[in-house]
């Protein structure tokens, strides 16, 4: 068990009215963390430390700049920057083509080792915000598991929510499956499988009316549920929250 329980943060997130506490929680945890990158911390020259050789992902690039701050932003990606070059050039110096040999040709493309695109790609496989996210996260699942070993009411309060949507929900019963005894994977997958169950016969519901509500037949009939219904599906089957806006600057 790592150090700290996150049990206030997944009831809060359990009691959402989410398709799936866990994209609630992810989202929650992504914004504070670009609050706090671009806060006041990225005067911090440790955190700056942190970020220049972590880098970001493309997504949260997109997010950063989207939120606002073009200072931080500009203080975070110099330094980023400084880091990068002096790391490429270092390596751009050090660098031999392969010989060509009409065995090189042929071996495969994954075979073909090239030392400065395989750093490439590995600075482009990391990220400081996903870092941060993933860590927390962690400590989530872990909570999960606590609060299913030691709260008689948990497991009810997991089945009253939405569920799960399938990305999160293969999280959860791998980190089950590893964790708990016997008779406790038997009662928490019977809660989870069931649960799945109906949370997805009734996003089918949904998303099937929505589709009958665009037949003039069906004009003057109540949309029911179904408005709504195709965001809701992509975060079943994907995650996230597509229909989100924009994640700004409010100060």
């Amino acid at each position: 068990m790592k150090e700290k329980l996150y049990t206030i943060e997944l009831h809060d997130a359990l009691t959402s009215g989410d398709e799936c506490p866990f994209c609630w929680l992810e989202r929650k945890l992504e914004q504070e963390a670009i609050e706090f990158v671009l806060g006041s911390s990225y005067m911090e020259s440790d955190i700056r430390d942190r970020t220049d050789r972590a880098g970001f992902c493309r997504r949260h690039t997109k997010a950063m700049f989207d939120y606002g701050n073009n200072l931080g932003n500009a203080w975070i990606f110099k330094t980023r920057l400084t880091w990068l070059r002096r790391e490429l050039e270092k390596r751009m110096d050090e660098f031999t083509p392969q010989p060509v040999t009409i065995f090189g040709k042929l071996r495969k493309k994954e075979d073909q080792e090239c030392t400065l695109s395989g750093w490439i790609r590995q600075e482009e496989s990391h990220c400081y915000i996903c870092g941060r996210v993933e860590e927390t996260y962690e400590r989530v699942l872990d909570t999960f598991i606590h609060q299913v070993k030691h709260e008689k009411d948990f497991l009810k309060l997991a089945e009253d929510s939405r569920g799960f949507c399938i990305h999160h929900f293969a999280d959860l019963v791998q980190v089950c499956d590893r964790e708990l005894k016997a008779g406790e994977k038997e009662q928490v997958f019977s809660v989870l499988f069931g649960q799945m169950k109906r949370e997805l016969s009734r996003m089918q519901e949904d998303i099937d009316w929505l589709i009958e509500k665009y037949d003039y037949r069906n004009a003057d009939k109540s949309w029911k549920n179904s408005q709504d219904a195709v965001q809701r599906t992509m975060q079943k089957i994907i995650g996230g929250h597509p229909a989100d806006p924009v994640f700004r600057n409010q100060k």
